[in-house]
């Protein structure tokens, strides 16, 4: 398993974080500085992503969590931009269906896990478990749950289960990063007037979102608890200040690539037999170029 890069927005394992010490914005940001970090951190990443690819040893998932208007969709367009879309596969976790209201609630995150060789995205996850579910623990009667459920502890089980089942990945290649985007209430505000206020972005605005915002309190102990309960080592939770987007993106995409750069990607060797039938290979394909005989006749003129 790996050990999670170093970084000030490293959630600590040892349950200790809290919401209220960790920051939403970054002071002053330098957004010139921080595109350029960005489109650095991009260009290594792509290049990260082919040998995972070739190595088909590792498989990466990426969990984005946040309020409404943090910026979850735009930020993993920007950090996944130039890389090879073949590569990767995202996943949006909203209302569950009836189908998967009949599997435990780490089935539907589960049967979407990234291959090997390639980068998963979780725009929201199984995680929503233990956030929107615990603030409207009424959701719970659609889940269909046994009697036995001891609910004064389900929370606590819940992430459990989660830690657990994280643990099972890490041990078997599964690079697990997990980023809170923390955006403040008053910044969501801006963003959702803006929102109202652009044409282009009137789709964004979802009068759900404004119900939610009510009970922001509630999220926000939520997310503690989520938050110190599951970063671990082997799959990490990085509380990003998210009222400057293009400073949060540039530190998620440094993140993602300083992860990749200490499991120690390589493209696979060839084996000494391999290396012996290349030397064959040549020597045929020369031959059989030597020998070639032009074609004659009307394929041969279309050529010309």
């Amino acid at each position: 398993m790996f050990s999670a890069p170093e970084s000030k927005y490293l959630v600590p394992f040892d349950d200790s974080f809290r919401v209220a010490d960790a920051p939403t914005q970054a002071g002053n940001v330098d957004r010139k500085r921080a595109k350029t970090r960005l489109k650095n951190a991009v260009r290594e990443l792509d290049q990260l992503q082919r040998v995972l690819a070739a190595g088909d040893r590792h498989s990466v998932l990426l969990i984005f969590q946040a309020m409404d208007a943090a910026g979850k969709d735009s930020t993993i367009r920007a950090v996944m931009q130039g890389i090879n879309p073949a590569g990767c596969q995202v996943f949006n976790f909203k209302k569950p269906s009836a189908l998967e209201l009949d599997h435990d609630f780490l089935w539907r995150s589960s049967i979407r896990l990234p291959e090997r060789g390639r980068i998963g995205i979780f725009n929201r996850s199984h995680y929503e478990e233990v956030l929107v579910v615990r603030v409207h623990p009424e959701l719970l009667h659609k889940q269909q749950l046994p009697d036995s459920i001891d609910m004064d502890a389900i929370w606590d089980q819940r992430l459990e289960s989660i830690r657990d089942q994280e643990k099972h990945l890490a041990r078997n290649g599964t690079v697990i990063l997990k980023f809170w985007l923390n955006v403040s209430r008053e910044e969501q505000k801006k963003r959702f007037l803006a929102r109202l206020d652009d044409p282009n972005k009137n789709w964004k605005f979802d009068f759900g979102d404004l119900e939610e915002r009510r009970f922001w309190e509630q999220y926000m102990h939520a997310y503690e608890q989520a938050l110190s309960g599951s970063s671990r080592p082997w799959a990490p939770w990085y509380a990003i200040p998210a009222d400057d987007k293009r400073y949060m993106r540039a530190c998620i995409a440094e993140i993602i690539v300083q992860t990749l750069k200490s499991i120690g990607l390589q493209y696979p060797e060839a084996r000494p037999e391999d290396l012996q039938r290349f030397a064959d290979v040549r020597k045929d394909l020369g031959a059989s170029d030597a020998t070639r005989v032009p074609q004659q006749g009307p394929a041969a003129k279309l050529r010309r």
